[in-house]
């Protein structure tokens, strides 16, 4: 057979077996995401199928790049009516995690907004077109605006928060620098969370993102507190850990220098003071006075110990106890391999003693022993011993 031949079908082969696999393997399809919103909650019942976009121009076109910041997913929107004649118009945006929908529930956050009791955190306010509601959960945030309020539109809305897709793992936990914005002073509806540099810029926040450097995984969230002497603002720039923090503290140093030469470095924003607690720089900005600010400073501090994700309140008890677990296994492997090797011996020697009595074990000449004889004898011509002399005289006696 030629070459030529033998080439041509070996290529018809692979070709044939390629067609063979890729007819006979399925194609793995990816799992698409649960729809945002559901078709029926509550007695509202949705108007026409969801308006959805993977654009976050269609969430809003004037922010779509700071909602990229927060990792936007998708969006949906929809018209929900009731018999009474009442209309819910619902703008929901998807997240990828639970941080990216606590930022932007922060970014759109009113001042004069009241707080309400639905899903993880919720605020009212009540405009010209109907009263307007903001809440996220989980990785979801909700814009709900009623066309006519009613006494049971929040749990309405409490019932919509539960029926939302639910993050899992990871995605579902909040970013732990929110966990050391002290409560104390705090004014409500002030806190903003930031994960990039426009959101930063956006939020007011005076404090340029050079300095934060949201290259390295960092995270800020501010607050604005009430002091004796004026209004203060708290910025706290989470890192990943300690030395990080301290190479950017030392960072904002000459920063902190070039603003008292007259450069603007920070911003009109007073008095600056900032110190660093674990991996978290904590600035307080603003006309508040130095004792003020740096009070507010000492309300922040980091632990080591704390945690948000592993229990650890048992864990010695629960290495004590392996402990104790493994000793008591191992005494008893060690206890049955002694009584194998015991049963197993004896039972050797039994059967060797009954097959071959007297040749293997208990032999004569193995079970002979040195005998030194020691009985008594009187040599004749002796003379006799003291110990006999005794005797012969108590028998005299006698």
């Amino acid at each position: 057979m030629s070459f030529r031949r033998v080439t041509g079908i070996s290529v018809f082969l692979g070709v044939f077996l390629e067609v063979a696999g890729a007819l006979g393997t399925p194609a793995v399809q990816t799992p698409s995401q649960p729809a945002v919103l559901p078709s029926a909650f509550a007695g509202w019942q949705m108007q026409g199928p969801a308006q959805t976009s993977k654009d976050p121009t269609a969430a809003d076109a004037a922010s779509a790049a700071i909602l990229k910041e927060y990792r936007f997913s998708d969006f949906a929107s929809a018209t929900y009516t009731r018999d009474d004649g009442r209309t819910l118009k619902i703008r929901a945006a998807r997240f990828a995690d639970a941080s990216g929908a606590f930022g932007a529930y922060t970014f759109y956050l009113q001042r004069e907004m009241a707080k309400e009791q639905i899903g993880d955190q919720a605020a009212s306010v009540a405009s010209a077109t109907g009263k307007r509601v903001l809440f996220y959960r989980g990785h979801i945030l909700v814009d709900a605006l009623f066309s006519r309020e009613s006494p049971m539109s929040a749990a309405e809305l409490r019932e919509l928060a539960g029926a939302l897709p639910r993050a899992s793992g990871n995605a579902a936990v909040l970013p732990p620098v929110l966990l050391f914005l002290p409560p104390r002073g705090y004014i409500a509806n002030t806190q903003k969370y930031a994960e990039g540099p426009l959101a930063l810029s956006a939020l007011g926040v005076q404090v340029p993102a050079d300095v934060v450097d949201f290259d390295s995984s960092s995270e800020v969230t501010t607050g604005r507190y009430d002091t004796p002497s004026g209004e203060a603002t708290l910025v706290l720039i989470y890192y990943t850990n300690s030395q990080m923090a301290g190479a950017h503290l030392r960072r904002l140093d000459p920063a902190h220098q070039a603003e008292q030469a007259g450069v603007s470095v920070i911003g009109n924003t007073g008095s600056l003071f900032y110190k660093r607690t674990g991996p978290i720089i904590a600035i307080a900005l603003g006309p508040a006075s130095e004792s003020d600010a740096k009070s507010l400073l000492g309300l922040v501090n980091y632990e080591a110990s704390i945690t948000r994700n592993e229990p650890t309140s048992n864990r010695e008890v629960r290495d004590l106890y392996l402990l104790l677990l493994n000793i008591v296994i191992l005494c008893a492997i060690v206890g049955g391999l002694a009584i194998v090797a015991g049963v197993a011996f004896g039972g050797f020697r039994i059967l060797m003693k009954r097959w071959y009595p007297d040749r293997v074990f208990d032999r004569p000449e193995q079970m002979e022993f040195i005998s030194l004889h020691l009985t008594e004898t009187i040599v004749q011509g002796a003379p006799p011993s003291s110990l006999d002399k005794e005797l012969d005289g108590s028998k005299k006696s006698a």
